[in-house]
């Protein structure tokens, strides 16, 4: 079964046309690397909740959305190799330096998930 790495973080609105485009060149980079599917959604309908939700996990401010990333591999074996491969893709060498993308990575969040309920 398939093996799915997810990210959510928190971006500028002003940023969202620079973002789309290094996110469609990190979606190449995964691809090219062996992921099976690589999506990136914007936040439409994401409410702060009571004790937690997306906009409190990043620490969302003003004129900030949500973004909610995930890649799926083959397995975890399949996603270790091909992550090794992707971040030393040169495609992806600016966004690797600081200030390289138009996020606060500090609040950005990310993991691999295992299969738990199959369809």
């Amino acid at each position: 079964m398939a093996y799915v790495d997810g990210f959510v973080l928190p971006l500028p609105k002003s940023k969202i046309e620079e973002y789309r485009a290094q996110a469609q060149l990190a979606a190449a980079v995964w691809r090219d690397h062996g992921a099976l599917e690589y999506r990136e959604w914007i936040a439409d309908d994401v409410q702060p909740g009571e004790h937690t939700s997306f906009p409190q996990s990043v620490k969302l401010e003003e004129g900030e959305t949500v973004i909610l990333a995930w890649a799926v591999f083959e397995s975890r074996a399949h996603r270790d190799e091909a992550n090794e491969k992707i971040m030393n893709d040169p495609r992806l060498a600016d966004m690797m330096k600081p200030g390289g993308v138009p996020f606060d990575g500090k609040r950005m969040f990310f993991g691999g998930f295992a299969p738990f309920v199959p369809l």
